[in-house]
């Protein structure tokens, strides 16, 4: 089956409208102070909430 009517350039670009790439956001860690994903563990320090850390190996 095909569509009664095409689509005009202006609807074709408004249903594509949510799938542009977002940038990612950051959030500064409460322990060090460095730039980290919220609801994520810091590279820099292990900190994920207060009571719990994760060892992060040290790159040489």
């Amino acid at each position: 089956m095909l569509p009664c009517q095409r689509k005009t350039r202006t609807q074709t670009r408004t249903g594509r409208a949510h799938q542009a790439l977002k940038a990612p956001h950051g959030v500064q860690c409460p322990n060090c102070g460095s730039v980290k994903f919220p609801h994520a563990a810091c590279r820099e320090c292990g900190y994920v909430r207060p009571g719990l850390k994760l060892a992060v190996a040290k790159e040489d």
